[in-house]
């Protein structure tokens, strides 16, 4: 049993220790330093899992060593074991990329210890990743635990505001990242600027709403996704395949054909490609991403969709 490190009455965490309880096992925790991700570590010691908090340290701002450093120190005061792992982030989009090379590391560090990867998503962050992916094109939810997946999101039920109050309850100070202040990156605007003016007008929270399409959408995805079967290896889809499932079911393959080469996901790209399996007139590839040396298409050839490198006016399949 776990000593009580938390006042008598902290109404706060304990809304987030009842939401760890849903979850089960004992997990690696991807631990940011601020509120939510460190609430979520204190939950689950509360709720006497055994938790492995880890610390991508992506050398993107000054001082961030220490800041690593502190938030490990947090995170073994409360009884985890910690690591901190320094990666590089590629250029481009520095959001992106930054969660990609983040993301790769967890995932291989829970992959290491046989644990499922937990994460500090809340409602707040539902809401926010729903719009964003809906400006897109391709609205998009998260689940708490979804099936046959190694990633949780114990918190997705509870609003950020829980994190901060429980934060305070248990006297655990966090980082705050001066990057959820930028409003130059697109969630931090609608999180500071556009979601408040929504409430102005409705006269009502519109985060409650928006994550609950989220969660709706997420449901539905689960369901279109186990008719369409993974996409994990896949080098090429069958044109006559694809052209015999649901339009539903044959935007999600593409869908997740993209995901799998890590490509760009964008709704006119999505229309683009199905139009080579449904209207094919000889068209040229559809473009789904690159850099200054190559760019990615999507192009159909022998009865398949393939992606494409194309290189200094040369080309080789991926």
């Amino acid at each position: 049993m776990v000593t009580p490190f938390w006042p008598r009455k902290s109404p706060h965490f304990l809304r987030l220790r009842r939401a760890v309880r849903a979850v089960a096992g004992d997990p690696v925790i991807g631990l940011s330093g601020g509120a939510d991700s460190l609430a979520l570590v204190a939950a689950a010691i509360a709720e006497n899992r055994c938790v492995h908090a880890v610390i991508i340290d992506h050398a993107l701002q000054p001082g961030s060593a220490e800041i690593a450093r502190r938030s490990a120190e947090r995170a073994a005061h409360l009884g985890a074991t910690t690591q901190i792992i320094t990666v590089t982030v590629p250029q481009g989009n520095i959001e992106a990329m930054a969660r990609k090379v983040r993301y790769a590391a967890l995932h291989e560090i829970a992959r290491q210890y046989g644990r499922a990867l937990w994460v500090g998503h809340t409602m707040d962050d539902q809401a926010e990743t729903f719009l964003l992916s809906a400006l897109r094109g391709h609205a998009t939810g998260m689940v708490i635990d979804k099936e046959n997946e190694n990633l949780k999101r114990p918190f997705l039920q509870v609003r950020r505001q829980d994190t901060r109050m429980a934060c305070q309850e248990l006297g655990l100070e966090y980082w705050d990242d001066p990057m959820n202040d930028d409003t130059r990156f697109l969630r931090v605007a609608l999180r500071t600027e556009i979601l408040p003016h929504i409430a102005q007008y409705t006269h009502s929270d519109p985060v409650i709403a928006f994550a609950q399409a989220a969660e709706n959408i997420a449901a539905q995805q689960h369901y279109i996704d186990s008719a369409a079967g993974a996409a994990d290896g896949l080098k090429s889809l069958a044109i006559a395949e694809l052209a015999a499932l649901d339009q539903a079911v044959r935007r999600q393959r593409i869908i997740a054909f993209l995901h799998e080469h890590e490509t760009k996901v964008t709704a006119a790209a999505t229309t683009a490609i199905e139009q080579l399996i449904i209207n094919w007139h000889g068209q040229g590839g559809v473009a789904v991403g690159g850099n200054k040396q190559y760019r990615l298409e999507v192009v159909r050839k022998n009865g398949k969709l393939l992606i494409e490198q194309k290189f200094n006016g040369t080309k080789s399949q991926q």
